[in-house]
């Protein structure tokens, strides 16, 4: 793919760094000097020290061929000036960072996909990290349910059930649903027939107040 970043800053370096080593024609544009000189120094991709809210740049940026915008500055109002700029060449992805929630209407105006407020997104990982450190990974569905990614310990309530009859004996909680399971290497869509093991690792839907519980079924603990 064609891809035009704009920002390399924190979200924006990480977001270069995987767009460029997954192979795709990456150009980016960034403002300040410091930032934009230390992005040409790291990365195998095309680097614009420039405004990317003026048009000029944007075709230098060749926008044209683009697959997608990513717009990842701190500013919302750069962001959206950034998207409508797109737009006006059909640019057919359009993602942005969005700091401020009372912005998030007039993005979903323009129909770009939202990166909601990033740093909420990490402090809500960082404090899942401490008060559950057996989850190793989560994504937040909405703001009462999540996707929980948890390795199934010798001692849980759940290890050696079957899922058929783990929600009935009380094992598996209420509100939680096993989606997705790795075992050896092998990752399989569990079934009812399917038997829960040490060291499986499971990713269960589950809303909030049935999390805790999740977590102490496949685990053993909170």
């Amino acid at each position: 793919m064609y891809l035009i970043i704009v920002g390399a800053g924190n979200i924006g370096s990480n977001l270069i760094e995987r767009a460029v080593n997954d192979g795709n024609d990456v150009v980016v544009i960034e403002q300040d000097e410091e930032r934009a000189n230390v992005a040409s120094a790291e990365y195998d991709c095309l680097v614009l020290h420039d405004d990317a809210t003026n048009h000029d740049t944007l075709v230098e940026a060749e926008i044209d061929r683009a697959d997608a915008v990513i717009s990842t500055t701190d500013i919302d109002a750069t962001n959206i000036m950034v998207m409508l700029l797109a737009q006006e060449h059909d640019v057919p992805n359009l993602v942005s960072v969005v700091h401020d929630p009372e912005n998030l209407p007039v993005f979903e105006k323009i129909g770009v996909t939202l990166i909601e407020n990033p740093q909420r997104l990490i402090a809500d990982y960082l404090y899942h990290a401490v008060r559950y450190p057996n989850v190793s990974d989560f994504i937040e569905l909405d703001d009462t349910t999540e996707l929980v990614e948890l390795t199934v310990t010798e001692d849980a309530p759940m290890s050696g059930q079957l899922l058929s009859t783990a929600l009935e004996s009380g094992r598996l909680p209420e509100g939680c649903l096993v989606v997705a399971l790795e075992r050896n290497g092998n990752i399989r869509a569990p079934r009812g027939d399917t038997t829960i093991q040490a060291g499986d690792q499971v990713t269960v839907f589950t809303d909030d107040t049935s999390l805790d519980d999740a977590v102490a079924a496949f685990t053993g603990s909170q």
